[in-house]
């Protein structure tokens, strides 16, 4: 599960301890993973114990009803249900844990243990940000539409995913899915359905502002990381000659196989990747308030079942 390390201007965990929290989150997450995978064998190796006993005492009332003179025809068999309280197969109890630890992520990008920002309620649903981090590893460190403080003006970034192998910045185009995207030029597309022809600005625009941003402000630290830029749907697919520069165009026929991609891998968090974050962190803007004194601190989270008391 990718890590959310900033959530457009909310504070964060992150920038108060770049070098920490995110160790910090994977070793939490394995540890309370590990809690409910046992929890979730040993509830199912009893449940199939008792399905065998109450087999056995079935059987048994079976074979004595058989015998039993004052028994009443067509008698029922009561017997107890037996109660689950995980789900049945390892797969829905993944995506359990993925949905329980979704609120939790929201809460470290939204808080630090002295300060707390007030949050739109739509990131609770929100598509795109559930997919990336329930579909992409905790290596990916995910920066939701940041704004930056450039000049002491904000500045809304796109999607950028830092992994230990580079930065990707991302700009999601969906449109109704009886549409086709078109690329123009750098300035307008167009989104073409069987009834009309809609112009749009071109996602080209965003990518590159958001882009210069990244690369002046990792210049600025001496941070030597790769940049790739995408434009990405998952609900439409685009007509295009050939691809913007160092930019790769991702529609709904690619959308799985890039995932899939992203999901193979394997590497362990990279110096110069949590260097990379914390250079943009750093100018990153955020609103918060002081939290009350007596709020408890949420830093650390004990059991799955307590993420929503967070």
């Amino acid at each position: 599960m990718a890590q959310l390390v900033k959530l457009v201007d909310y504070i964060t965990r992150y920038e108060s301890n770049p070098f920490h929290y995110p160790t910090q989150f994977i070793r939490l997450k394995q540890e309370n993973w590990q809690k409910l995978i046992q929890q979730w064998e040993m509830e199912k190796e009893s449940v199939t114990l008792d399905s065998f006993e109450q087999y056995d005492i079935e059987h048994k009332k079976s074979r004595l009803f058989q015998w039993n003179p004052f028994a009443k025809k067509d008698q029922p068999i009561e017997t107890e249900p037996i109660k689950r309280t995980l789900p049945v197969t390892k797969k829905q109890l993944t995506q359990q844990f993925l949905n329980e630890l979704y609120p939790f992520q929201l809460k470290w990008a939204s808080s630090t243990i002295s300060h707390v920002s007030f949050t739109d309620q739509k990131y609770n649903q929100d598509y795109m940000l559930k997919t990336f981090l329930q579909r992409l590893p905790d290596i990916y460190l995910v920066m939701y539409y940041p704004i930056f403080n450039i000049k002491q003006a904000p500045v809304d970034g796109e999607i950028i995913l830092i992994s230990p192998i580079g930065i990707e910045i991302i700009t999601v185009l969906n449109k109704s899915p009886d549409a086709t995207i078109i690329a123009n030029d750098d300035r307008s597309w167009s989104v073409e359905t069987e009834s009309s022809n809609k112009k749009v600005l071109s996602p080209v625009i965003p990518l590159k502002r958001t882009e210069q941003i990244v690369r002046s402000i990792l210049n600025r630290y001496e941070i030597d990381i790769n940049i790739t830029k995408t434009i990405f749907s998952h609900t439409n697919n685009f007509l295009f000659h050939t691809e913007p520069y160092n930019t790769t165009i991702i529609g709904k026929r690619d959308y799985d196989k890039w995932l899939e991609e992203k999901r193979n891998l394997h590497s362990p968090l990279k110096s110069v990747q949590l260097k990379a974050m914390e250079a943009l962190l750093q100018h990153c803007q955020s609103s918060a308030i002081r939290r009350p004194e007596w709020q408890r601190d949420d830093d650390e989270y004990m059991t799955p079942a307590s993420f929503e008391e967070i």
